[in-house]
C-alpha cells in the first residue's frame, strides 16, 4: 500500500533544500560559466560570417554526440557511485569507476579515429552547401585531440559530483572561461603577433580549453583527491563481479543519452537542409536556451545525488517524497526560465552580425522555446535526475526511443523539409518529445516504480 502523500510533503523540508542549494548553486555556476564561453565563441565567429558560423555549430554537433555518450558514461556510473556512497562502500564504488573509465577510453579511441579518417563525411551528415563543409572540415581537424581532454574531465566531474564534490569542477570552469576567451581573441583575429586563423582559431581556443580542464580535473581526481581515493593503478583492479551490475544500471543510460545526441544531430540534419540562415539562427538561440536551463541542470544533478544518498540509506519512502518536491521545484524553475528568454531573446539577438534572415528566424524560435523549456525542465529533473538514479533506467531509456524516434524526428522531418511550415511549428515538432515524456515521467514517479536496488560486489556482500 501506498504511503498517503499530504501537501506539506510536495514542499520539502529545509534540509532537502539547504543540501540542494550547495549541490545545485556550484553546478549551475560552471553550466553559466559553460554558456558563457559557448556566447563568446558564437559571437567572435559571427564576425566571419554565417557559414563559418554554421560550420562550427554542425561540427559541434558531431562533437556534442560524444560528449553526450561521456555524460551517459559518467551519469550511469553516478547512479551507483551516489548509492554506493551512501551506503559507504568504497569498494563498489571504485569497481564501477573502473569499469566507466575502460569505457571512455574506448569510446574516445573511435571517435577519434573517425574524425582523422573523414572529416568532411562527418560534415556531409549535416548539409550539402560546399562552403560550410569545407570550414568544417577544417574545425575538426585542429580539435581532434579534444575527444580524450573532455572525456576524462567530464566523466571525472559527474563521479566528483556524486560523492558531493562540487567545487573543484567549478574553479576548473572559471579557469577555462578566461582560457578559451583569451586564445579565441588571439587566434581567430590574429592578436598579439599570432596569425589569423579565424574558425580554426576558434578550434585551438577550445582545444587549449580542454586540455587544461583535462590536467585540472583529472589531475585532482587520480593524483590528489582523498574522499574517492581513487588512482591510476586501479583502472587494472579486477571488477567482473561488478561488471553485469554496470551494464544493467549504465548502458540503458547510455543508450538513452546516445539517442539522444543522435536525435539532437537528426535535428541538426533538417535543420542545416533548410538553409544556412535556420542553422545560423538555431546557433543564437542555443546559447540562450543554455542560459535559461543552467538553474535546470544544477537542480537536476542535485536531486539524483540526493535521491541516490536517500535510497543509498535505505530510506525509499523518503525519496519517493523528495521527487515530489523536486518535480515542483522543476515546474518553478521552467516558468522562471521562460521568463529569463522572454527579457533576454531581443537584445541577445540584435548583437549577433548574423543576416537579417537568420535574426527573424531565430525571433520565431525563441517564441517555441518560451513554451517548450517549461516541459523541459520538469522533464530533465525527473529523467535525468530522481527516476535515473532511481534505477529506472531501462524505462527511461524506452522513453527515449518512443518519443524521440516516432515522434519528434519524423515530425520535426516533414515540418521543416516537406511542408516547410513556419520555423515555430518547425521547432515545437521538433521538441515535442519533451512534452510527452513530462507526463510519461510523472506517471512513473507517482507509481513509485521507479525505486529499485542496486547490488554491491561480491567481496563487499561477503
Amino acid at each position: 500500500m501506498q504511503e498517503k502523500i499530504t501537501f506539506r510533503d510536495y514542499l520539502g523540508t529545509k534540509e532537502l533544500y539547504v543540501k540542494m542549494a550547495k549541490i545545485a548553486i556550484p553546478i549551475s555556476c560552471q553550466s553559466l560559466i559553460t554558456v558563457g564561453i559557448n556566447l563568446m565563441d558564437t559571437i567572435m565567429l559571427s564576425e566571419m560570417g554565417d557559414a563559418q558560423l554554421s560550420a562550427s555549430s554542425l561540427a559541434g554537433q558531431f562533437i556534442n554526440i560524444f560528449m553526450i555518450c561521456c555524460m551517459g558514461m559518467g551519469m550511469g556510473a553516478s547512479v551507483m557511485t551516489s548509492r554506493f556512497w551512501g551506503m559507504k562502500d568504497k569498494v563498489s564504488l571504485k569497481k564501477a569507476v573502473t569499469i566507466m573509465v575502460r569505457l571512455l577510453i574506448c569510446f574516445a579511441s573511435a571517435f577519434t579515429i573517425a574524425t582523422i579518417i573523414t572529416p568532411g563525411g562527418i560534415m556531409r551528415i549535416y548539409t550539402g552547401d560546399p562552403d560550410i563543409i569545407s570550414h568544417g572540415i577544417t574545425y575538426l581537424n585542429w580539435i581532434i585531440p579534444t575527444y580524450f581532454c573532455m572525456g576524462i574531465a567530464t566523466t571525472c566531474t559527474v563521479v566528483l559530483r556524486s560523492v558531493g564534490q562540487v567545487k573543484i569542477p567549478l574553479y576548473s570552469s572559471i579557469a577555462a572561461f578566461f582560457i578559451n576567451i583569451f586564445f579565441n581573441w588571439v587566434f581567430i583575429f590574429g592578436k598579439l603577433g599570432a596569425p589569423r586563423m579565424e574558425i580554426a582559431g576558434a578550434a585551438l581556443g577550445t582545444l587549449i580549453a580542454r586540455g587544461f580542464e583535462m590536467c585540472f580535473i583529472g589531475g585532482h581526481f587520480f593524483f590528489v583527491d582523498k574522499r574517492i581515493g581513487y588512482r591510476l593503478r586501479d583502472i587494472l583492479m579486477k571488477c567482473s563481479d561488478m561488471f553485469k551490475e554496470y551494464l544493467r544500471i549504465s548502458i540503458p543510460v547510455l543508450i538513452s543519452d546516445a539517442l539522444l545526441a543522435l536525435g539532437n544531430n537528426a535535428v541538426a540534419m533538417v535543420m542545416g537542409r533548410i538553409g544556412s540562415a535556420f542553422v545560423a539562427a538555431n546557433s543564437v538561440t542555443m546559447v540562450v536556451q543554455q542560459l535559461s536551463s543552467v538553474l535546470t541542470q544544477g537542480i537536476s544533478n542535485a536531486s539524483g545525488i540526493i535521491t541516490g544518498h536517500t535510497m543509498g540509506e535505505g530510506d525509499y519512502k523518503k525519496a519517493q517524497r523528495q521527487g515530489y518536491t523536486f518535480l515542483i521545484i522543476g515546474f518553478l524553475i521552467g516558468c522562471f526560465a521562460a521568463l529569463v528568454i522572454l527579457i533576454l531573446r531581443n537584445p541577445i539577438i540584435g548583437y549577433y552580425n548574423v543576416s537579417a534572415e537568420a535574426k527573424d528566424i531565430a525571433h520565431e524560435l525563441m517564441n517555441a522555446i518560451l513554451i517548450i523549456v517549461i516541459f523541459q525542465a520538469m522533464n530533465s529533473i525527473l529523467t535525468k535526475g530522481v527516476l535515473r538514479a532511481g534505477g529506472d533506467t531501462k524505462f527511461l531509456m524506452a522513453g527515449d526511443i518512443l518519443f524521440l524516434w516516432i515522434a519528434s524526428v519524423p515530425l520535426g522531418a516533414l515540418a521543416g523539409l516537406v511542408f516547410h511550415w513556419p520555423a515555430f511549428w518547425i521547432y515545437v515538432c521538433l521538441k515535442i518529445d519533451q512534452i510527452i515524456k513530462c507526463v510519461w515521467c510523472f506517471f512513473r514517479l507517482k507509481s513509485g516504480k521507479w525505486l529499485k536496488k542496486i547490488k554491491q560486489a561480491d567481496s563487499v556482500q561477503a
